[in-house]
């Protein structure tokens, strides 16, 4: 059975000065655009507010989605998170907007059981929709272990207050509150 998601979330990771992708964000933008153009899902939610110099995640990945052929009116972005737990909580909070119930999860294999984690906790029907996987030298799969390793501990912790970031989430997207600080 074909794989069909109501949208697909790509995750952000590290940008260029230059405005492009670096290369994991680039096979995450590439995947997400394909799975798109092949009938997953008619949604495209851009999820990363961090800044990489004056570039933004979610700004780029969109331009990048936009250049491989997804329709700008297909795109949505999510500038204000700045972790795969806040992706998890942004994002759901624009898939509830959208009447979205379920989202395949776009980003690198290392990375996507604890990806696909937070957004379940939060509350989404998701399933993995991996990057391709590029074989990484020893001391970078190394740190890819202990990046995650930390990151579900700090996930964890902060899952336990998700409540509040979900109801600034929800406040932040909720039309009424549109322009005001």
């Amino acid at each position: 059975m074909p794989l069909h998601a109501d949208a697909i979330v790509v995750l952000g990771c590290r940008m260029l000065p230059s405005g492009r992708p670096a290369a994991p964000g680039a096979r995450r933008a590439a995947t997400a655009a394909q799975a798109y153009r092949e009938g997953v899902a008619p949604r495209v939610i851009a999820s990363g507010g961090r800044r990489w110099g004056a570039q933004i995640e979610a700004r780029v990945l969109a331009a990048e989605l936009r250049r491989a052929g997804v329709p700008a009116h297909a795109i949505v972005q999510d500038l204000w998170s700045l972790t795969t737990h806040e992706n998890a909580i942004f994002s759901a909070a624009l898939l509830r907007r959208m009447g979205a119930r379920r989202a395949a999860i776009v980003t690198c294999p290392w990375h996507m059981a604890r990806a696909l984690q937070n957004f379940r906790e939060v509350g989404v029907d998701a399933c993995a929709l991996p990057s391709p996987h590029v074989s990484a030298p020893a001391v970078a799969r190394a740190w890819q272990r202990g990046h995650e390793v930390i990151s579900r501990w700090l996930d964890a912790r902060a899952m336990r207050r998700r409540h509040i970031l979900s109801e600034c989430a929800a406040w932040l997207l909720d039309p009424a509150h549109q322009g005001e600080p």
